[in-house]
């Protein structure tokens, strides 16, 4: 296990701060305490995790704890109760600073410095959280109560604010998502049957408005960089909240349970793959099947080459989809070696170790890149997301001592941090709307209309398929 997760823009000093080089808090010898291993926690009780994450005058949690245990902490505990038992630690220092023997204004204007600090990083990694009325008023608790450490000091209830403003300006952006999402998740109305009946030359293909595969890679990578960016990482701790049946419950306190986002993404990669076979379906002549088959081809090894995995995979998807598949008159015309290296990186023996062993390396390019596209990774959506679910399914939230297991919340956290650092690059290819426009809204068949276009192109060839296309043609009539 690391002792340190990569460096990321949103934690620009990750890097420079190790668990092992912070001062410890002082929490007494009891059976709760947090166990630590080459310097860092990988396990104990809840108390004491809570205990770790609040700073006092003498310390302050390493910025990957912080991240780490607010991530996994939803599934043990509302945000709401982690926010109150935070307050209530807050007074109980406070208190202990203005009572204390060696009471010192210095002393508590440092301890108010920290925990400012500690909700900024809260507030801006987690700002959902804070999205229901219980997180906000204990917020404002808090901050009310720290600003009584230094009353003189005009600076510390302005970062307050700053730090409110900021946090209502990102769930204000987050419930415009929302809103466009909810429009996104809408199905495609099927015109598979309305388009066969036209005329080829009326017909508009993705070859009639993009001839270049390396400009469809780049408008493909900005979409996908710009949907990446609407998932955040309680998203993706939501898959762990979702799998675990007794504490599941407590991810709707920040109304988690909906998992839109993820589902949003999902489906883009399921209309790209869908947009893929209608394109070589609905292609009326052999020649003209043959080249968007190879352009697709094309395509996908210039995803591969920009670091564009997930758009890579959907569209060899699409190309192994049966109504594709079947088509043997159009792949006997299309030169395969490419095809093939593609299926090759994409195999799926041995856990994809092929896939992994090329997404390691775009990941080691990243980190050392100069260039905006040199940084670009963006996984299988997919795979990255069983691998969160094995990771769970494979390691118990708690172990036989009651602790709770945070070494798995670390991996599962450095797995996750590594997301939001690729997702976190911007793109350098400028958008060109045309493109981007057949790309997110182009007429999509759905499966029956594929199998049936597949059949006029290339009649079928046994028994079944007759039969099925049959079926189609009766089924698809009636419907019109």
């Amino acid at each position: 296990m690391r002792e340190t997760m990569p460096q990321t823009p949103i934690f620009p000093s990750m890097l420079g701060s190790s668990c092992s080089g912070q001062v410890q808090p002082d929490m007494g010898e009891r059976s709760g305490d947090p166990v630590y291993q080459d310097g860092n926690v990988v396990s104990g009780s809840l108390e004491a995790l809570i205990e770790r994450l609040v700073p006092t005058v003498d310390y302050y949690p390493d910025r990957t704890y912080i991240f780490t245990f607010l991530l996994s902490s939803r599934v043990f505990i509302h945000p709401h109760e982690l926010l109150a038992k935070v307050g209530q630690i807050c007074i109980q220092q406070k208190q202990h600073l203005e009572t204390g023997a060696d009471a010192d204004k210095a002393k508590l204007k440092s301890f108010a410095a920290k925990i400012i600090q500690l909700l900024k990083e809260w507030t801006e990694t987690f700002p959902y959280d804070f999205q229901d009325e219980k997180s906000m008023r204990e917020l404002k608790e808090i901050a009310h109560r720290i600003t009584q450490c230094d009353e003189e000091n005009a600076t510390v209830k302005k970062t307050i604010s700053q730090m409110t403003q900021s946090l209502m300006r990102a769930l204000a952006i987050r419930g415009q998502f929302q809103d466009i999402r909810d429009k996104i998740r809408q199905p495609v109305p099927d015109k598979g049957t309305i388009m066969k009946n036209k005329p080829q030359s009326a017909q508009k293909d993705i070859l009639s408005l993009c001839s270049e595969p390396s400009v469809l890679a780049q408008q493909l990578t900005y979409i996908e960089l710009e949907r990446l960016r609407n998932i955040y990482p309680e998203d993706l701790m939501q898959i762990v909240c979702h799998m675990d049946s007794l504490d599941n419950h407590k991810c709707r306190s920040t109304d988690m349970g909906k998992t839109y986002n993820l589902e949003a993404y999902d489906n883009w990669f399921n209309c790209l793959s869908m947009l893929v076979a209608t394109e070589i379906c609905r292609a009326v002549k052999k020649k003209q099947r043959t080249r968007i088959v190879e352009f697709f081809i094309d395509v996908a090894r210039e995803c591969f080459n920009i670091g564009n995995f997930n758009s890579m995979m959907a569209i060899i998807s699409g190309m192994n989809l049966s109504p594709v598949a079947r088509l043997k008159k159009t792949w006997s015309k299309v030169k395969t070696a490419k095809f093939d290296v593609l299926e090759h990186h994409m195999d799926p023996s041995s856990n994809f170790c092929n896939y992994r062993t090329a997404l390691q390396g775009a990941a080691q390019r990243s980190q050392s890149a100069n260039s905006s596209r040199e940084k670009i990774v963006i996984p299988v959506f997919n795979l990255f997301i069983k691998d969160i679910f094995f990771l769970h399914k494979v390691h118990s939230n708690r172990l036989p001592s009651e602790h709770i297991n945070f070494k798995k919340f670390w991996e599962i956290s450095r797995q996750i941090h590594d997301f939001l650092t690729w997702k976190q690059v911007e793109c350098p290819f400028e958008k060109d709307k045309k493109i981007q426009a057949y790309l997110l809204s182009a007429p999509i068949y759905s499966e029956e209309a594929l199998y049936l276009a597949s059949f006029e192109s290339e009649g079928p060839e046994n028994h079944m398929e007759k039969d099925s296309w049959k079926t189609l043609r009766t089924t698809l009539l009636n419907r019109a």
